[in-house]
């Protein structure tokens, strides 16, 4: 089998991957990167997690790394993607590449103030990975120009056709060269993909290693039929009561944030994801469920598309989504690159019929069974439950540690970062308490002195530096004066927040993350997303 190197991957990437465990190239970049390092036009068709990310950024790298100067406003390399959380990993797969060529690398996307964002194009940026929303923003603004593109990359294709993108991209894809190198990165050619693949990719060399539709080997599927929705909320608990990382489908937003409210009141610390989190909410959630913080993510189909977190043992569809498609990006969370995994979809009596016809479009072959909690099929499949972690305690760990913090670095008085945008990248009217009262934004409706749980730090110390609690009170993280922030987490990683030890607050039921924490989903909270 051909190595990176032998594929023509410099030794310093080489290196550079080895370090992070990728050590053997996967079919879809065996295939592809010997067009794309010369330079061809290139269509890769290929399955969620079959490793197109690290198709398309060696030969971005490669490319530039010999290039022209950098410049203001006039990045080199453009990858468009369909969603922030998309373009966000895109970012994380290309940096550590781009930091070995000395190239820079950022993003841009809606949801978030753009000063950031246009700051970054000012001081001069070599690959800019975008959602084609703002980056048409910016273009209507001058803060950028498409002019010196040397490489364009779709990704997710026909997401963004399924989303309505594709108009936004056939503008952005008219305002780059001609004569610039095109990748585009796609499940399937439907709903216009086609189009923008005949209009802009010059003799295109086509590699379909995997057809999205085709399922995965090393995935097996479990259809749960249950009698009612009692039976059903315990088994789902139980589902997310296991060790490893578990990510949970809902249909919608209010059904994802209620899920990770119930879980967490039961002593599973949950995060939820969807589209009523702010930005920084979104990323905030993600990397506690990435780095291991907690082992649960409730989420619409918004993470069905583009999410990678290693090692996902387990995906539950609560809900059954609407057709087969989303059924198959769903489950593309785990088995990926070559690992195992379980799907489970939970079934009720009146969704027989239309999770019979999913499955069959979707050509899985799984049997139904019957289960109720303590069934042997539903034993065998969670093993091992994590220790439960009781909110009340939960509550009081946060906010000793917090009144240690506090005592730590002696700035317990310290204002907060007002209308602007705090050290932290927090958003606007998010300050911490003052000497006072709480800054704007901040905890007048769950203070710790009112709080109803009863959970109140030991000397009554607001949080310094990161924001106050969130107002529109049942937020734990304001009834017991906010939790400690990231930075003050020692240095072991936690136990994925399940024991009664944990450094991670996962019990405390509510906050916005305005200091800085997790978000989590245990109402109350602000809906400020998009």
């Amino acid at each position: 089998m051909p190595s990176f190197s032998t594929l023509g991957v410099p030794e310093n990437l080489v290196a550079s991957l080895a370090s992070r465990g990728i050590t053997e190239p996967f079919p879809i970049q065996t295939a592809s990167l010997p067009d794309t390092l010369v330079g061809r036009d290139v269509l890769g068709r290929g399955r969620t997690g079959s490793g197109k990310t690290l198709a398309f950024a060696l030969p971005i790298v490669i490319r530039l790394k010999d290039g022209s100067a950098r410049r203001p406003r006039r990045p080199r390399a453009l990858v468009l993607a369909p969603t922030r959380e998309l373009a966000t990993q895109i970012a994380a797969t290309l940096e550590p590449l781009a930091q070995i060529a000395g190239l820079r690398v950022t993003t841009i996307f809606g949801g978030v103030n753009q000063h950031r964002q246009t700051a970054a194009l000012d001081a001069g940026v070599d690959i800019v990975v975008a959602c084609p929303g703002r980056l048409e923003d910016l273009l209507g603004q001058k803060c950028l120009t498409l002019d010196g593109i040397e490489i364009t990359v779709l990704d997710e294709a026909d997401h963004m056709a399924d989303l309505g993108f594709l108009p936004g991209v056939r503008r952005i894809m008219a305002a780059t060269p001609v004569r610039g190198q095109r990748l585009l990165f796609s499940a399937t050619l439907d709903n216009g993909v086609d189009q923008i693949v005949k209009k802009f990719l010059s003799n295109p060399s086509a590699h379909s290693v995997d057809s999205e539709q085709s399922p995965v080997a090393a995935m097996t599927h479990h259809l749960f039929t249950v009698g009612d929705v009692e039976t059903k909320r315990d088994v789902v608990h139980h589902l997310a009561s296991g060790t490893g990382r578990r990510l949970l489908f809902t249909r919608t937003k209010h059904q994802a944030k209620k899920l990770a409210k119930q879980l967490t009141a039961a002593g599973i610390p949950a995060v939820d994801l969807h589209g009523n989190l702010s930005q920084n909410a979104r990323e905030r959630n993600l990397d506690a469920f990435s780095s291991g913080e907690v082992r649960v993510l409730v989420a619409t189909d918004i993470a069905a598309r583009g999410l990678h977190v290693d090692d996902i043992e387990l995906v539950v569809h609560v809900d059954p989504p609407a057709e087969h498609k989303a059924y198959l990006h769903r489950s593309g969370r785990t088995a990926r690159a070559g690992s195992g995994g379980d799907v489970v979809t939970i079934v009720l009596p009146e969704q027989t019929g239309d999770v019979r016809t999913l499955t069959r479009l979707a050509r899985i072959a799984a049997t139904p069974q019957a289960v109720r909690l303590g069934a042997p099929a539903l034993t065998a499949l969670v093993g091992q439950t994590a220790p439960l972690v009781t909110p009340a305690s939960a509550d009081v760990q946060a906010a000793a540690m917090l009144s240690a913090q506090v005592r730590s670095d002696g700035r317990a008085s310290r204002g907060g970062s007002g209308r602007g945008s705090g050290r932290g990248g927090e958003p606007r009217g998010t300050g911490a308490p003052g000497r006072g009262g709480p800054a704007r934004g901040g905890a007048a409706r769950g203070s710790a002195s009112s709080s109803r749980a009863g959970a109140t730090t030991r000397d009554g110390a607001a949080p310094a530096r990161s924001g106050s609690a969130p107002a529109r009170g049942g937020a734990a993280a304001a009834r017991s004066g906010a939790a400690p922030a990231r930075a003050a987490t020692p240095s072991r990683k936690p136990a994925q927040g399940r024991d009664a030890v944990s450094q991670f607050p996962a019990a405390a039921r509510g906050g916005s993350g305005r200091n800085g924490l997790v978000e989590m989903s245990t109402g109350g909270g602000r809906r400020r997303g998009r």
